[in-house]
């Protein structure tokens, strides 16, 4: 694939446009909105495994969250 920006800002005439707009100018969707309540449902603490590790979410009296290793 080339990946040269002539006047018309393509990179490579044999893709779909969709596909052919360079990355800066492909907009971005809004982080989707997970609820504490959805995620702990009723208890203090969940376990969440992120690429092998493991890290807890705790609720702690005050109402805040914390995220611990």
């Amino acid at each position: 694939m080339q990946t040269h920006y002539p006047e018309n800002r393509t990179m490579n005439s044999e893709l779909p446009p969709a596909e052919n707009t360079p990355p800066a100018e492909i907009p971005h969707s809004p982080a989707p909105v997970l609820r504490s309540s959805d995620l702990l449902q009723g208890r203090k603490e969940v376990v969440i495994e992120h690429e092998g590790e493991q890290y807890r979410l705790r609720l702690t009296r005050n109402g805040r969250l914390v995220l611990y290793k």
